[in-house]
């Protein structure tokens, strides 16, 4: 629970000063041994802990998984295989699975989206990656527009769409190869722009190493760059702009 539902059910009556100090005494963070589970983000940053899932032990991952969905009523989880979602969907059958841009996640329902986020990729080969920023920043409230192979070799795709690019309170652009639509969108929209440099490409682009660089060497304003495929940290980085442009 947050911190203003248990202030709320202490004043309502519904949860004794006794219950409500065993929430907070599991604050800044929860030891569980093999990980120490951050209770304490939320309140410090607006947003709940992510769940990297790539590399767990089944049984480690099991237990956050349902540590922090006893926590927070939802959770959320990055690079998940189809193994470890069988795996999880055996105790929590409510488990939704994205093959696609491997989340994994359990959420609210009627959970309310505000604001507008715009998500573009190059090419079709782009989109798990570009799904895996438009499913966090959802996840974290926003709503996420998907403009989807629209690169440079057919500028006229994206020139199609950009009254809706213009629209948004951020812009993730994601693209392989050589990268250069994050420099295109940057020089038509007057919002932040989140590049994401993806590992797509032949044996010159260096693993996303080519448009990494070319990203980072953007001659166009406001322009942030991520990691190599890290779709998860440019969604969370939009959906704080974006919450910045509803306050």
């Amino acid at each position: 629970m947050e911190v203003k539902e248990i202030l709320k059910k202490v004043q309502d009556g519904n949860l004794s000063i006794e219950e409500a100090e065993k929430y907070f005494r599991r604050q800044p963070f929860e030891e569980m041994g093999y990980a120490k589970l951050d209770t304490h983000r939320k309140i410090r940053s607006g947003f709940a802990e992510v769940i990297f899932c790539s590399g767990k032990a089944n049984e480690h991952l099991l237990n956050i998984f349902g540590r922090l969905y006893e926590q927070d009523g939802e959770v959320f989880g990055t690079r998940a295989t189809q193994s470890q979602y069988e795996l999880i969907r055996k105790q929590y059958p409510q488990t939704v699975f994205d093959p696609i841009s491997k989340i994994i996640k359990i959420e609210k329902k009627n959970k309310v989206r505000k604001g507008k986020i715009a998500v573009c990729t190059a090419g079709t080969a782009d989109i798990a990656v570009a799904e895996e920023a438009a499913q966090t920043a959802e996840y974290f409230g926003a709503k996420a527009e998907r403009i989807y192979d629209v690169g440079v070799s057919g500028i006229h795709r994206l020139l199609a769409n950009v009254d809706i690019i213009q629209e948004a309170h951020c812009v993730v652009a994601v693209a392989g190869m050589e990268g250069a639509l994050a420099s295109v969108i940057g020089g038509l929209v007057d919002k932040p722009v989140v590049a994401v440099p993806t590992s797509v490409g032949y044996g010159a682009s260096l693993h996303g190493l080519s448009a990494l660089l070319t990203m980072i060497n953007s001659c166009a304003n406001g322009i942030a760059v991520v990691n190599i495929d890290n779709g998860y940290g440019a969604g969370y980085l939009a959906a704080q702009i974006n919450r910045l442009a509803l306050s």
